[in-house]
């Protein structure tokens, strides 16, 4: 039952002294839910049912609470905890008292605090602090028993008896104190007899509850003024203190995730309020430190989840006092105890995947910030790569190489990127920018190398020549550290502690189970072989993506600059000869790490500003006039992709014969990767058939030189609406086809990818058009609906066409699950967010399947 659901109105009174006791493990014998044991009760029932130790104790139900609160019912009580413990208070030989605590139908803030040491009397107090050996703990439970019974039951106000102890040194004196202010203000001392002590306890217990500030809080937390509560009275078992204490312990290994008992345990009585004393180890319980893991691996099978306990230690022999199960397990505890429970056949491993989601596997793939409270935010940007770091600023490329080669990996700051700019973004720690959004340049090369981003940072303005970074008001010099959360946007001044990314091998195991389910494929977008590496090491089947024009980054960039600045054909052809040569080099680098796994190639595909100088950089005037020719106003959508090989009409086929050579190398070693020649920004059928067909002539031109006929797949990009519209002309020249769902995106919407998430994205995020990024999410009405229509169409003209998207949105699960629904073969993202997809994918997957096996019944 909801606790919001349950009846309301007054408790009933049990008929008969004793009738609404229920002892623990017998509530749902007789048909009581959470809704009258509470969660404690519920919990020491299955405790029991488990066949665990627990403390000897009973609950009074939520609707005959009030009950405990007649002497005849709290007599019956005493008598009922008496035995079930085999003890009796006021024995010193086997010494007993008593604890009162509360629970409700769910957890809830705001429960009254336990009132313990129930027997005591100034008579019998000194011969139980002998028993134990001290004295401390035990009058300070029953100084907080008195305060709160005398406040709440006999009408004392608090401030009087606040002002009581002012004077009271030690706890001893504290309680001496307080037994006077009720024995003067009261209507009656603070009685002797334990079964007054416990309907007095429970008076105030229930009144404390009903308080105006108890209803507030439940009000605050959305629950009923009149929710009521359940009353646990448990035995409290005195021993002597160093075979006796109480203490907490959870399953798991908080860093590493594996099972193990955690916990500190401490000596004598336990009190209401922590111990001041930091504890000792659970390893100094000796014997009774093997049945207290027993306990814990037991519920854990039983639960499914990472669990915690409080126990009690008496005469060397452990006891339960409680169970719960964290709302919010560590993540790697939470891995680790799916892989188990599956492992040992408590679990299917369907269930096993579906436990774990994909932002938990992003989480554990990458650092975070750890808060101190003393953070300083300087600004808030996009969150364009995951990941935390910090370090000192870099205002320049140089700059950056130089620290990291010193050692001291910096913050990459800079208004926006450029391909000249990669070699210090990779030695980078992270990257910050003032421009762009979450498919920047900046965004997608440090997707690429795992490195955490923040771009689009409003309000950054960087001066290198000054050497400072003013962001609002405040100042940062070229030197300054600071720390920013590409998961969050979040970029704060100074240094702040970084958490160590590692996730569990359990993962591994759960991933590789996850593979076992999903239909979808799982490639990466990977330019070089260190990251096609990398990429295989977290779980890529190929490569979806190889952007070409990647290549030309750093220090190859001239290459293309000698391309497309050439003064005339001879010069071309040489820039190209040069071209053609270091491409062969990357790409048998590449195929090489590939290995017999698909791979994607996209020939050149960028716009023209990312790859000509800045004006007063090429060198002489014949080549500054070139540049300047041809810079363009919109080069997003100018000469770029198939249009510019169009235009020069050796680039493709020096690219494609580079290609073909390097894979006849690569064969020639064993190795037999399965390649796939990607044109891309086509619009008309007429562009692909005669970029398809400079594809072909370096493919016979190879095999003319080497003997060797390559095989490979030629395929297009399906990167503008047009494209989309004309699928099925397209597939008769296209044996697959890739989504570039960043440009459809910019090209859906008509969105600039570079400059609406800052200005425009926000706006629209804040009043509710737009529930999330397009370019984070993949559109399922606009975008969504073309790919939809491409795939149809595509498939109607060639039935076999392979259709995959190679968008970031390749990383992200909720478009995954869109690409899974239009039946797509793969999706292909950065290396890092590999992992993700799969467990994505494979959650999909599941998903269909719950929802097939719904609409069948």
């Amino acid at each position: 039952m909801n606790i919001t659901d349950r009846p309301a109105g007054p408790p009933t009174r049990a008929s008969a002294p004793g009738h609404s006791l229920v002892p623990y493990g017998q509530g749902r014998i007789r048909g009581l839910d959470a809704g009258e044991l509470g969660t404690h009760g519920i919990a020491m029932d299955r405790l029991v049912a488990l066949g665990l130790p627990v403390v000897p104790g009973l609950t009074v139900p939520a609707g005959s609470a009030d009950s405990l609160c007649e002497p005849d019912t709290a007599r019956a009580a005493v008598e009922l905890v008496e035995q079930l413990s085999g003890r009796r208070i006021g024995d010193h030989g086997r010494p007993l008292l008593l604890r009162l605590s509360a629970s409700a139908p769910a957890e809830v803030a705001g429960l009254p605090p336990d009132l313990a040491g129930i027997g005591l009397t100034p008579a019998g107090a000194d011969g139980l602090s002998a028993v134990i050996g001290r004295e401390e703990a035990l009058f300070e439970v029953w100084a907080a028993t008195v305060r709160m019974t005398g406040e709440y039951a006999l009408g004392v106000p608090g401030g009087d008896l606040d002002d009581a102890l002012l004077d009271a040194a030690g706890p001893r004196a504290r309680v001496d104190a307080l037994l006077s202010a009720v024995a003067r203000q009261a209507a009656r001392p603070y009685p002797e007899d334990p079964a007054e002590q416990l309907a007095l306890a429970a008076r105030a217990m229930l009144a404390r509850w009903a308080s105006p500030r108890a209803q507030r809080s439940r009000r605050a937390q959305r629950l009923p003024a009149d929710l009521g509560i359940a009353l646990h009275v448990q035995a409290l078992r005195i021993g002597p203190w160093d075979r006796s204490g109480y203490g907490t312990a959870v399953s798991r290994d908080p860093d590493t995730g594996r099972f193990a008992a955690q916990g500190s345990f401490f000596r004598g009585v336990r009190r209401s309020s922590p111990s001041p004393h930091p504890g000792e180890p659970l390893e100094q319980l000796g014997a009774a430190h093997a049945l207290l893991e027993h306990s814990l691996l037991t519920l854990e099978r039983h639960l499914h989840a990472p669990v915690g306990v409080d126990f009690e230690l008496r005469d060397g022999e452990i006891a339960l006092l409680a169970a719960t199960t964290p709302s919010r397990p560590a993540l790697r505890a939470s891995v680790c105890l799916a892989a188990d429970l599956a492992a040992e056949g408590s679990l299917g491993r369907k269930e096993a995947v579906r436990r774990i989601g994909p932002s938990q596997v992003q989480e554990l793939l990458h650092p975070r910030l750890k808060p101190t409270g003393a953070d300083e935010p300087l600004v808030r940007g996009l969150p364009a790569s995951p990941g935390a770091a910090a370090g000192p600023i870099a205002l320049s490329s140089e700059r950056a190489l130089e620290l990291g080669a010193a050692g001291t990996p910096a913050v990459l700051v800079a208004h926006e990127t450029t391909p000249a700019d990669v070699p210090g973004m990779l030695a980078a720690a992270a990257v910050l920018t003032g421009s762009g959004g979450i498919a920047s340049h900046a965004a997608v090369v440090a997707r690429g190398a795992g490195t955490p981003a923040v771009c689009g940072a409003e309000g950054l303005r960087v001066d290198p020549a000054a050497g400072t970074v003013r962001i609002g008001d405040r100042v940062l010099r070229e030197g300054d550290p600071v720390s920013l959360d590409g998961r969050t946007g979040a970029v704060y001044a100074g240094r702040l502690p970084v958490t160590v990314a590692g996730p569990p091998p359990e993962l591994s195991t759960l991933l590789g189970w996850a593979d076992g389910i999903r239909r979808l494929g799982v490639r990466v977008n990977a330019d070089t072989a260190a990251e096609v590496t990398t990429a295989v090491a977290l779980g890529a089947e190929g490569v979806g993506l190889c952007r070409t024009e990647h290549q030309f980054l750093g220090d190859r960039l001239p290459l293309i600059r000698r391309v497309l600045l050439a003064a005339d054909r001879a010069a071309r052809d040489e820039a190209l000869v040069a071209l053609e040569q270091a491409q062969h080099e990357d790409f048998r680098a590449l195929l090489s790490a590939v290995g017999d796994r698909p791979v994607t190639v996209r020939l050149l595909d960028a716009p023209l500003h990312e790859f000509l100088p800045a004006p007063g950089g090429a060198g002489d005037a014949e080549a500054e006039q070139r540049a300047a020719a041809l810079r363009e106003a919109n080069p997003m959508l100018g000469l770029r992709g198939v249009r510019l090989a169009l235009l020069h009409e050796r680039l493709y086929p020096a690219q494609a014969e580079a290609l073909f050579a390097a894979w006849a190398d690569v064969a020639a070693t064993g190795v037999r990767p399965g390649l796939e020649v990607m044109i891309p920004l086509v619009s008309l059928p007429e562009e692909l058939a005669a970029a398809a067909a400079y594809v072909r002539g370096a493919a016979d031109a190879v095999a003319a030189r080497t003997g060797v006929r390559v095989p490979y797949r030629i395929g297009t990009m399906i990167e503008t609406p047009r494209a989309a519209l004309l699928a099925a002309e397209l597939a008769e020249h296209a044996e697959f086809f890739s989504f570039g769902t960043n440009d459809l995106t910019q090209l859906t919407y008509g969105f600039s990818r570079d400059d609406v998430e800052r200005q425009v994205l926000a706006a629209y995020l804040e009043r509710g058009f737009l529930t999330a990024s397009p370019f984070a999410r993949l559109d399922p009405h606009g975008v969504g609906a073309l790919i939809a229509l491409a795939a149809e169409r595509a498939r109607k003209a060639r039935p076999g066409i392979k259709l995959g998207v190679c968008g970031e949105h390749g990383g992200d699960p909720e478009s995954i699950d869109l690409c899974d629904d239009l039946g797509l073969d793969y999706v292909s993202c950065s290396a890092h967010r590999v992992p993700v997809a799969r467990m994505a994918a494979a959650h999909s997957a599941l998903r269909e399947r719950r929802d097939e096996s719904e609409d069948a019944r």
